[in-house]
């Protein structure tokens, strides 16, 4: 599939995991506790070692609230920064989740900028035990970030990645992609 190209960002789907990809930040789908758990965030934290582990107590010794981002080194992950952000649990769709899931985005990439960086990688957030539907989750995030970088054309971001580790996620983001809400399939 041809990139979505917003400004000077290219949106780039890749069926594969995000600690795989040559970004400067990952994101990890995080829980609010911020110690690690299951899916890609026991993924993350097993690849970083235990000194991530270490640096979560350190910055985030009560945790974080949903949508706000904790950074941390990769330790001995390949990329020098991961983005630890929890997503909101899915109730019915009418507590904020949708709302809190942009924050999601919108807060990994203001970090993102806020240090200068030009890539970053981005797991399927909220989708796996906190039961967010992938095709809300989906088109949440895509239009989330289309959203940013248009409001941000100063952004040093060069390449946005999803990285979808799942055939489901893969095929629902790819669909997002496509044909997001505001038409700008293939720019």
């Amino acid at each position: 599939m041809l990139p979505v190209t917003i400004d000077d960002t290219s949106l780039i789907l890749v069926h594969g995991s995000v600690v795989d990809q040559e970004v400067d930040a990952i994101v990890n789908a995080a829980n609010k506790t911020m110690r690690g758990g299951g899916g890609i965030d026991g993924v993350i934290h097993r690849a970083a070692g235990e000194m991530m582990l270490r640096e979560l107590q350190e910055v985030a010794p009560s945790g974080a609230r949903t949508g706000q981002v904790v950074v941390t080194h990769g330790h001995d992950l390949p990329q020098p920064f991961v983005f630890h952000v929890a997503g909101p649990r899915w109730q019915d769709g009418r507590h904020q989740e949708p709302l809190l899931l942009e924050e999601c985005y919108n807060n990994c990439l203001a970090e993102a900028d806020q240090r200068e960086l030009t890539s970053i990688a981005f797991c399927s957030i909220s989708t796996g035990i906190y039961g967010f539907p992938i095709d809300r989750a989906s088109s949440i995030a895509v239009e989330s970030v289309i959203a940013y970088l248009r409001d941000h054309p100063e952004t040093k971001l060069d390449r946005v990645v999803f990285a979808m580790y799942g055939v489901e996620e893969y095929k629902q983001f790819e669909t997002a992609l496509t044909s997001p809400a505001d038409g700008t399939s293939g720019r």
